[in-house]
């Protein structure tokens, strides 16, 4: 019995399955240093992970940003964006 060749490809798709599984608990400083190290190493040399990365940190940063300093969206906003979402329910209360 042979065992099945593993492609350097799926090396590389369970590798980077296996960084993305472990993402938020990276940028929540839940990891493990070997496991930090691991997944440091690997951003630095997969441009597809470091673009999730990127994406995910700016965002999340975004949000943080958000809950210190929140704002309205103005109410013609809001009731474009709602239509577009097809969540009618949700328009905002008029203000008197």
């Amino acid at each position: 019995m042979s065992a099945t060749p593993v492609h350097p490809h799926q090396r590389q798709e369970d590798d980077c399955s296996r960084v993305l599984t472990h993402l938020n608990d990276y940028i929540d400083h839940q990891l493990s240093p070997e496991l930090c190290e691991e997944l440091e190493a690997h951003l630095a040399q997969c441009d597809n992970c470091r673009v999730v990365f990127d994406t995910l940190n700016k965002t999340l940063y975004l949000v943080h940003q958000l809950r210190e300093t929140p704002s309205e969206l103005p109410e013609t906003v809001a009731y474009r964006l709602f239509a577009v979402m097809n969540l009618q329910q949700f328009y905002p209360k008029k203000k008197r």
